[in-house]
């Protein structure tokens, strides 16, 4: 697994948030609009019309999990995709990857060595 630089109990907190956060579709598809260039709290809430409340509750939890940051320019809060969390979910999948992909293989061997024998 990747080294992250947060104690064990932090990166668990952190990976908790992210997961919380993207166990959401609302959220999810925040982050794909996110993902096309900076959005306002009111351009992520359109789609789904909601209010700005509404929006700005569903990027708070984005926050949170540091998925999202936001700047306040004027009147608009704006918000911008902050990959390295991703990245740290990211990390943590591709190690459950590989150790069931090490097994899959394993027990397609051991059919194939039970069907040849």
């Amino acid at each position: 697994m990747v080294e992250l630089e947060l104690p064990a109990e932090r990166q668990d907190q952190r990976l908790d948030a992210i997961f919380h956060a993207l166990a959401d579709s609302t959220r999810r598809t925040m982050l794909q609009l996110l993902a096309q260039g900076d959005c306002s709290v009111g351009e992520l809430g359109a789609p789904f019309r909601m209010s700005f409340a509404g929006a700005s509750k569903h990027v708070k939890t984005l926050e949170r999990a540091g998925l999202v940051s936001r700047t306040v320019q004027g009147r608009a809060h704006v918000c911008r995709l902050e990959p390295r969390a991703l990245a740290t979910a990211d990390a943590w999948l591709r190690y459950y990857e590989g150790f069931w992909g090490g097994r899959l293989d394993a027990l397609e061997q051991a059919l194939r060595d039970d069907a040849a024998g």
